[in-house]
């Protein structure tokens, strides 16, 4: 079974979070058949591609408890949906433009009974609340992204690090970085997982506060 890779990186797991991380791939083969929002080579692939991708995140930073996130252009709920899953104790909230990813971020929320996830049909700068982190996964280039979400974060520091951006992102990120006005880091993926699709790929850390 796929969803044992999780078990691999992830060891504490609980019994509730193994059960809501194994639903997943019957949940998107169901709802993918109606609304393709995960690419049909990769839906094969999910729990390396999308569901381990997206828990990255949580190898560089561990949520502190009431922290509030963002997930922004969260297509079919990553990262959103494995971290929430991960930190029940952290509100998450998901957007895209699209409102079908939505619908199928909403109804997978619904079925894996995730109260600290909200989903929404809008764009990040209609959101009128603050967050201690923005999450995403490389939905346009680093400074655009910034530019975007910098109004987003709050002042308020609960987390080990500064509140910022934590972005999932691939390739050469030299150019983005320095055309970025902000502090930033590159956390290697590779060193957390030793999967192949993880060799090129790498959270940047934008400190924001």
């Amino acid at each position: 079974m796929q969803d044992l890779i999780l078990l691999k990186h992830f060891p504490k797991l609980s019994g509730k979070q193994q059960n809501q991380f194994k639903q997943l791939q019957g949940l998107y083969n169901e709802w993918n058949a109606q609304i393709n929002v995960i690419s049909r080579k990769d839906i094969s692939e999910l729990y390396i591609r999308h569901v381990l991708h997206s828990l990255g995140i949580a190898k560089v930073m561990q949520f502190a408890k009431g922290s509030k996130v963002l997930d922004v252009g969260t297509g079919g709920g990553f990262p959103g949906i494995p971290l929430a899953i991960l930190f029940p104790e952290v509100s998450f909230v998901l957007v895209d433009s699209i409102g079908k990813k939505i619908k199928v971020v909403s109804e997978v929320a619904k079925a894996l009974g995730l109260k600290n996830v909200e989903a929404h049909h809008t764009r990040a700068e209609q959101i009128k609340d603050e967050f201690d982190f923005v999450v995403s996964r490389a939905v346009t280039k680093l400074p655009k992204f910034v530019d975007w979400v910098r109004p987003k974060i709050s002042k308020k520091q609960i987390n080990p690090w500064p509140n910022g951006i934590l972005y999932l992102k691939g390739g050469d990120l030299n150019d983005e970085i320095k055309a970025t006005q902000a502090t930033c880091e590159v956390l290697p993926l590779s060193e957390y997982f030793d999967e192949e699709f993880f060799e090129t790929k790498a959270v940047v850390y934008v400190k924001l506060s």
